[in-house]
């Protein structure tokens, strides 16, 4: 079943000024120092994931949590003003695939798995994003040892 996507942006941000698209003509490119099977992994999702101890997003949010790589996947709640979560509450792993990153580090394909992955909701703010949220991510990445991440945009 389609979700009318556009539509419903549309209505949800109808009191915000009009959007202004973020433009990246370049990106970086941070090549791997290393092969992936000596690298420490991170998942990044922003599928809006959180543990009952946790508080839950909230629209606008630029909060992400921090969910150890030990959590059973059932424990996960979820919030996204997004995408229909009927599928994530059966399976997280369809926009959180912890389970197989740790298949992966098992099967000595990933070096290791981070202690945590990062959870999160996108907000209406492109700016707000990456002024305030990312650069508390990356610290949170960075003391966690990461080397590379699986990124899954929900």
């Amino acid at each position: 079943m389609p979700i009318p996507y556009i539509q419903r942006t549309r209505e949800r941000y109808a009191k915000f000024p009009p959007y202004k698209w973020a433009y990246h003509t370049e990106a970086p490119w941070a090549p791997l120092a290393k092969p992936i099977k000596e690298c420490r992994v991170a998942l990044l999702s922003s599928g809006g994931f959180y543990l009952p101890e946790q508080p839950p997003f909230e629209d606008n949010d630029i909060s992400h949590r921090l969910i150890p790589k030990d959590t059973d996947l059932k424990q996960l709640r979820v919030y996204h003003h997004g995408y229909r979560d009927n599928d994530p509450d059966v399976d997280a792993n369809c926009v959180f695939p912890l389970d197989r990153l740790r298949e992966l580090e098992a099967a000595g394909v990933i070096g290791s798995l981070a202690d945590s992955a990062v959870s999160f909701v996108v907000g209406y703010s492109i700016r707000r994003d990456v002024q305030e949220r990312a650069p508390k991510v990356v610290a949170d990445l960075q003391a966690m040892g990461v080397e590379a991440a699986l990124c899954v945009p929900v």
